[in-house]
C-alpha cells in the first residue's frame, strides 16, 4: 500500500516540477504510471491533496539537505557553496511556474511553503551570516535579518515570469547569478580572496 503511495508521489512530484502543476491532471498522473484514477483516489482525496503531500515531502527533504550541509561544512563559505549544489540540482528540471500555481490554485500548500520559507530557511540564513561574522568571512556591520529576508524573496522572485520570463533567461542561471550576487554582499577582503578561490577551482 505504501508503495503504490510513494509511486503516486514521486510521479506527481516529477510532472509537477517539468511541466508547472496547473498544467497536470490527474489523468496524466494516471497515465504516466498505468495506472487507473480510481487508484489514485484509493490513497488520495483530489489533485489538492497530492499536491499538499507532495509539497511537505519537499519540504522534508529541503530540510534534511540543510542540515546535512550545516553538519557537514568546515566554515560559512564552504556552506554556501554546498548548499548552491543543492541549490543547482534541486533548480535544473524545475518549471518557473511552480510557485505561481501553488499560491493561485493552491492555498494551503502555499501556507506551508511560506511556513518553511519564514521559519526554516530564514533561520537557517540567519545562521550562516552569523557564523561567516564569526569566522571573518562576513562583515560585521551586514544586518542579517534584512540580508536573510532579502534571500528569501529574491528565491520567490526568480519564479515570477513577468520579471524573468522563461523565453528571455534561464531559469537555473538566474538563481545562481542572484545567489552569487547576494553572497558578494557579505563578504570581507579575506572572505573575498577564499571565494575566489573557490569559484576558481570549481570552474577549472
Amino acid at each position: 500500500m505504501t508503495e503504490i503511495r510513494d509511486k503516486i508521489l514521486h510521479s506527481a512530484n516529477d510532472q509537477f516540477h517539468r511541466f508547472g502543476i496547473r498544467s497536470v491532471s490527474m489523468d496524466d498522473i494516471a497515465n504516466e504510471l498505468k495506472m487507473s484514477k480510481k487508484t489514485i483516489y484509493q490513497y488520495f482525496r483530489d489533485k489538492d491533496d497530492i499536491v499538499q503531500k507532495v509539497t511537505e515531502l519537499h519540504i522534508r527533504r529541503e530540510m534534511s539537505e540543510f542540515e546535512e550541509v550545516l553538519n557537514t561544512s568546515e566554515n560559512a563559505l564552504d556552506e554556501i557553496f554546498k548548499l548552491s549544489k543543492c541549490l543547482r540540482r534541486n533548480m535544473s528540471e524545475i518549471n518557473p511556474s511552480l510557485l505561481f500555481d501553488l499560491q493561485k490554485f493552491h492555498p494551503s500548500s502555499w501556507s506551508l511553503w511560506e511556513t518553511f520559507k519564514y521559519d526554516f530557511i530564514k533561520n537557517a540564513v540567519l545562521r550562516v551570516i552569523a557564523r561567516g561574522k564569526s569566522e571573518g568571512f562576513f562583515r560585521k556591520e551586514i544586518n542579517a535579518e534584512i540580508m536573510a529576508i532579502l534571500r528569501i524573496e529574491t528565491i520567490e522572485l526568480t519564479f515570477n515570469q513577468k520579471i524573468f520570463p522563461k523565453d528571455r533567461f534561464d531559469f537555473l542561471e538566474v538563481q545562481l547569478t542572484l545567489l552569487d550576487h547576494f553572497v558578494h554582499g557579505l563578504l570581507t577582503m579575506k572572505g573575498q580572496e577564499i571565494y575566489d578561490e573557490m569559484t576558481n577551482s570549481t570552474i577549472e
